[in-house]
């Protein structure tokens, strides 16, 4: 525990003390997790380690984790609600604390950062300032009912007890019931959070989307039976709890990234909105879940789905911060769930079918990386964590349309094939695509090279009248050839 040597506090309103929670209070996440998340991120192995300290308990975890990383306290998502009360208290002179079981070096870091704190109480490598220990070290700093405090959890009712007066921000109905029933509660500040809707949308539901592509099979194939649509049913299903948890460790994974970035800072992990903690178990048990429902398909779809996994988790970890591979890695993660969709149904997929896949989805991943990089140029956003730099959009984008064209290239060889009489008696119909599949790519190549295309092509597909227009044609386009 640190805190500055005791002396007579001046203070001009006559207020008691005001103490002040870290973690779930001022700060709208636990560094405990932070930190460690930094250290899976910068040492993997060495976090293995550091991890076994937690026999000698959490006060000298967390110091041990405190040596190994820094956190930038500029990037974290701080309460403004608690922060403005803050700062406006110590402004008519009342005397600040911030005490937390954060360990000391951290939460100097953050003391530091905002200075609007006249003292620090935190954990050191043998105690671990929480709960009732929290409550003691301050009854005996500043007496009996000698302090308020503002707190967010069930851990610090015994601190209520102990204090003058407390403050209750962004708890929840129990938490604050639990306040008031062992003190006065002056203010609640805040709001209590929304976790069920921020858990859901960290899941990143309009995703999904983009596992439709286990339907593909069937309609390349012309294959439309009950079982086989429920095959394919059900892999969807599966991909998209098992893409979702892909999604949670990514965010885990990326938070300082994605808090310097101008959209991504919004996400609910980056923002604080969902609990560090909440994902963490919520990522292996929609990962399980999925897994589960896939059992029955059989266990060559289960390998496909743990190949994305574990392709996703590879891209997370480090694939993504390595140019021109990272695109790669997406297109061939567009490309699995059409091989999974094949393999669930029973569908042999055509060398036409693959060849094309790859091609139109590195197409896309180029797409989505062309924009990020144009962005990056405009706000000023590091791109260094991805390898990339504001001068590389130009090749981007000539790699990005060079695959597209491919793509189209595919579609006419197919038709000019043998292999298209199989399927189909009136396949002279079919070069209609080609048009149409041209005009999508360069209709999306111009809106990334004018910076009106989404960060994400396929939101920007289903929200634009004309691909949808393209591709109900293409539908039509595809029953008239049959």
């Amino acid at each position: 525990m640190m805190s500055s040597p005791a002396s007579e506090l001046e203070r001009p309103d006559d207020s008691p003390p005001l103490c002040v929670d870290l973690d779930g209070t001022l700060l709208r996440t636990d560094l405990l997790l932070e930190s460690t998340l930094a250290l899976v991120r910068s040492r993997p192995l060495r976090a293995l380690a550091v991890l076994g300290r937690l026999i000698r308990g959490r006060a000298a975890l967390k110091a041990a984790i405190a040596d190994c990383v820094d956190l930038d306290a500029s990037t974290l998502p701080y309460d403004e609600s608690v922060l403005l009360y803050v700062r406006q208290e110590r402004a008519k002179g009342r005397h600040t604390v911030l005490v937390t079981a954060s360990t000391a070096r951290f939460a100097q870091a953050v003391a530091d950062y905002l200075g609007c704190f006249d003292e620090v109480m935190a954990s050191n490598g043998t105690t671990n300032l929480k709960g009732v220990v929290k409550a003691e070290a301050l009854a005996r700093r500043f007496g009996e009912r000698g302090f308020t405090y503002i707190g967010d959890s069930m851990a610090d009712v015994p601190v209520w007890l102990r204090a003058a007066t407390g403050l209750i921000a962004g708890a929840s109905a129990r938490t604050e019931r639990a306040a008031r029933a062992v003190t006065t509660v002056e203010n609640v500040l805040g709001e209590a959070p929304r976790r069920l809707g921020a858990a859901l949308s960290a899941m990143r539901p309009h995703q999904w989307l983009k596992n439709l592509l286990v339907f593909v099979p069937l309609l390349a194939g012309h294959r439309w039976t009950s079982p086989v649509l429920l095959a394919a049913t059900v892999s969807f299903c599966a991909f998209c709890l098992v893409a979702s948890a892909s999604y949670l460790l990514n965010d885990l994974l990326d938070l300082p990234a994605d808090r310097s970035h101008p959209s991504k800072r919004h996400r609910p992990l980056a923002s604080g909105a969902l609990p560090l903690a909440t994902a963490a178990w919520l990522m292996p048990a929609l990962a399980v879940v999925g897994f589960g429902i896939a059992l029955p398909i059989g266990g060559a779809f289960v390998v496909c789905l743990a190949a994305y996994f574990a392709v996703t988790v590879a891209y997370s970890l480090d694939l993504k911060r390595r140019p021109v591979v990272d695109v790669m890695t997406l297109a061939v993660l567009y490309t699995l769930r059409v091989i999974a969709g094949g393999v669930a149904t029973g569908i042999e997929l055509s060398f036409w079918l693959l060849a094309f896949s790859m091609f139109l989805f590195l197409s896309l991943a180029l797409v989505k990386r062309t924009t990020e990089v144009q962005l990056a140029s405009v706000t000023g956003h590091d791109l260094s964590r991805r390898g990339y730099a504001t001068s590389d959009a130009e090749p981007l984008r000539s790699m990005g349309i060079a695959s597209g064209y491919l793509a189209v290239l595919v579609i006419a060889l197919y038709i000019n094939s043998d292999d298209v009489t199989k399927l189909y008696g009136h396949p002279e119909a079919l070069w209609l695509l080609c048009p149409g599949a041209l005009y999508w790519i360069n209709r999306v190549w111009l809106k990334t090279s004018r910076g009106e295309m989404h960060d994400d092509p396929l939101v920007f597909t289903v929200k634009d009248q004309p691909s949808l227009i393209v591709g109900m044609f293409s539908l039509l386009i595809g029953f008239v050839a049959i």
